[in-house]
């Protein structure tokens, strides 16, 4: 290597390396979403709202309310493990057919005031399928 083109490869070097720093700090920055368990959020919105959270947990039995044009649902999430921490939930959007009382949830959204708004609603398929295809196809 020549002294001539030393300068040229140490400024491709150094913008290859801005170029990648810049990309993972964009990506970083940008999407960052806290996943968290219902205790977690609670506690969460007790010191500093996120701007925004994935939460898991369980709806809770019998507090499934659906509005007349059928898109969409107000429910209570229950945290896995410990019954007594719940979040109250509005959704607006199509609703997965699995979604019912005690079904295990994955919402995204944000809190408001003690309103959790979701933009997604994932369901956890129950290991019950899983069970019946492994049968079925054996």
């Amino acid at each position: 290597m020549s002294k001539k083109s030393f300068p040229v490869y140490t400024i491709a070097f150094l913008l290859f390396v801005f170029g990648i720093g810049y990309m993972v700090y964009s990506g970083v920055s940008s999407d960052s979403v806290y996943f968290l368990n219902v205790s977690e959020a609670l506690a969460q919105e007790k010191t500093q709202t996120p701007l925004s959270a994935r939460i898991f947990g369980t709806v809770a039995n019998n507090s499934i309310e659906r509005p007349q044009d059928g898109l969409g649902a107000s429910f209570i999430l229950e945290d896995y493990e410990n019954k007594a921490q719940t979040i109250q939930v509005k959704y607006k959007g199509v609703v997965p057919d699995t979604f019912t009382n005690g079904s295990e949830v994955i919402i995204e959204g944000s809190m408001q005031d003690t309103v959790f708004t979701a933009k997604t609603l994932m369901t956890k398929c129950p290991s019950k399928y899983q069970k019946e295809n492994r049968e079925k196809n054996a």
